[in-house]
């Protein structure tokens, strides 16, 4: 069985939500013997990997530019899965699904993973958002299968489109590692147990600018972790706004850094106004961290309380429950992740290759 994967930016230690969740699911499914290759981006390239822990990887031309990036590089890569004469090509996210019906006509099998609404996204202009709602009704017209990795996408696809025969399959979130190092944390100025954690890309929908003007928790630091996808005004602006306010922005983080700002953190913050669901909050949890989010659906896992919400866009309850929470800390907390685990994830996926 051969499986070309695109639509994501690459794989491994590329930051996105998508590109987490194939770094994770795809070297389990290689390692129940399927030739998987995932097909990267050149421009996010930072290695001159060929092999992953078991899945191969194909380097290919993208141009760095948001409003092409992704159509250009999945049409590439579908081109690619031909040439090679894979069994299957598993297209992620809905913008690179607007390719889909090239797919089909060049006798393709298509599986399509929707990991959100990415057509809501602030950052997006009005072509851009056509285009991307495109890329999702060619999903739904042509994909043979189709996962969803939530509910509330299930029931969006069943409603607009007819597709009632959708495969719900969560994403998931590996085994955490904490660390009982703090010589990272230290170099950025930070106290275990003492700062507020949000991570993500600097993109509007994040909110992390609502997160700088809403914190004032004395005794206490806000950490931002993440990069733009693209350097642009917002990200700018909010560099400026998080370094005025004294928040620490130590870029995209992983490993053992990450580790650490898990590990010790009094707070996780997901303020976002859109998610698919969110692997960032999933982490969080895995680390046994406190929590505080935007209502949105996507962030109403079962396994959250109501006093884990504040209403969305809404910068006065922001500030109001951060210090609710940290006005009497929640050192650990436990959490039932059974349902993300990525194992189950893998022996989920694989039987819609037969």
């Amino acid at each position: 069985m051969k499986v070309v994967v695109t639509g994501t930016r690459g794989i491994p230690d590329i930051q996105g939500g998508v590109e987490t969740h194939c770094q994770e699911l795809f070297p389990l499914i290689a390692a129940e013997g399927v030739d998987v290759t995932v097909c990267r981006r050149r421009c996010y390239a930072k290695d001159n990997l060929t092999e992953f822990r078991g899945v191969k990887i194909k380097d290919l031309y993208a141009p760095r530019k948001k409003s092409i990036e992704a159509a250009v590089s999945t049409l590439l890569g579908v081109i690619y899965a031909r040439r090679v004469k894979a069994d299957w090509v598993h297209i992620h996210a809905v913008g690179p699904s607007i390719v889909i019906p090239v797919a089909k006509l060049l006798g393709l099998k298509v599986i399509m993973t929707h990991h959100g609404f990415d057509y809501e996204r602030k950052k997006w202009g009005k072509l851009a958002r056509w285009a991307i709602k495109t890329g999702e009704k060619m999903a739904a017209r042509f994909a043979d299968k189709i996962i969803v990795i939530s509910r509330p996408i299930a029931q969006r696809m069943a409603e607009e489109y007819g597709r009632t025969d959708t495969h719900l399959i969560y994403n998931g979130v590996p085994a955490a590692r904490p660390s009982a190092n703090t010589d990272y944390i230290t170099s950025l100025g930070l106290t275990p147990g003492k700062y507020v954690f949000a991570l993500g890309r600097l993109v509007p929908e994040k909110n992390f600018h609502q997160l700088v003007e809403a914190f004032d928790v004395e005794g206490y630091k806000l950490v931002i972790a993440g990069e733009p996808d693209h350097p642009d005004e917002y990200s700018a602006n909010l560099k400026r706004q998080g370094a005025a306010a004294g928040a620490v922005m130590p870029g995209f983080v992983h490993g053992e850094q990450l580790n650490q700002l898990m590990t010790n953190a009094a707070l996780f913050v997901l303020p976002s106004s859109h998610e698919g669901l969110p692997i960032t909050l999933l982490e969080a949890m895995s680390y046994g961290r406190d929590v505080l989010v935007s209502d949105i659906p996507a962030n109403q896992l079962e396994q959250l309380s109501p006093a884990d919400f504040f209403p969305v866009n809404n910068v006065e309850a922001l500030r109001q429950k951060l210090r609710e929470k940290l006005a009497a800390p929640t050192p650990h907390r436990p959490y039932d992740l059974t349902p993300y685990n990525w194992p189950a994830i893998a022996t989920q996926t694989l039987p819609l290759y037969s």
